[in-house]
């Protein structure tokens, strides 16, 4: 890795109580991360794998909040992957980092030792952006990151419900105009699902939609309360507050 994204800086989520190595530029994590761990429900002793981690921001805020869990990060860019594997070191959190592509082939993921039915939990925040709506970033990183091919949602849906157990929680996050495509695609092997939208504040449409789904089930979908991020004032409100500096969960 050369030129701006050589630079690498320590940044701190959840109050402090998690930091972060990241590249200074290109791709970074931030609120969503933060939002999809907080959606992401687990206990002592569940296998939870996060698909496309980055430096691992989501899955080890999860770890933050739940101790004991067994984590697997799997990212496909191998500078990320290092930085992942720093930021389970630098937080004393166990950890196993994979480096290989989810939209892959089924082999990738038995040799990493996540074979059919071996997940409990798996979240993911896939690149969301449509590429012919939005100008793609110069940053090559930023780029992948962010903008989705037409099949993106659907390879890394078919990925998650092929190594999640019978009953197993799929969770993500993605953009709220996208909310017909998610409900297609988790149309084949899920159910139970529950949608959340987010808001900027009182006033505007949501922009995302924290999504939790589950293996095989049958029960009906719910839509759950907004969250609000900022008050009249523009101040977070306690919701946004308790989940992005506090690391607590998210009702869905």
């Amino acid at each position: 890795m050369t030129g701006a994204r050589s630079e690498v800086g320590e940044d701190a989520f959840l109050g402090g109580r998690l930091r972060l190595c990241q590249p200074r530029s290109g791709h970074r994590a931030g609120h969503d991360a933060m939002m999809l761990a907080a959606a992401t429900p687990c206990k002592p002793g569940d296998r939870i794998v996060d698909f496309g981690a980055g430096v691992g921001a989501a899955g080890l805020a999860v770890a933050t909040r739940i101790a004991g869990i067994e984590l697997m990060l799997v990212e496909r860019d191998e500078t990320l992957a290092d930085l992942a594997r720093r930021n389970a070191v630098l937080n004393g959190i166990a950890a196993q980092v994979c480096t290989f592509d989810v939209t892959g082939r089924a082999e990738a993921f038995v040799n990493a030792g996540l074979g059919p039915d071996s997940a409990d939990v798996v979240l993911m925040n896939p690149p969301f952006n449509d590429s012919e709506r939005h100008r793609p970033s110069p940053d090559e990183s930023r780029r992948a990151a962010h903008v989705a091919e037409p099949a993106t949602l659907e390879a890394w849906v078919h990925a998650a419900r092929r190594v999640l157990k019978s009953g197993g929680v799929l969770s993500l996050i993605w953009r709220s105009d996208g909310l017909a495509e998610v409900l297609a695609v988790l149309g084949r092997g899920f159910g139970g699902v529950a949608i959340r939208p987010v808001h900027p504040d009182a006033g505007k449409p949501a922009i995302r939609i924290l999504v939790r789904a589950l293996k095989g089930s049958r029960a009906p979908l719910r839509l759950c309360p907004g969250l609000v991020l900022a008050d009249e004032t523009g101040q977070p409100t306690k919701e946004a507050k308790d989940v992005l500096a506090g690391g607590q969960a998210l009702a869905l």
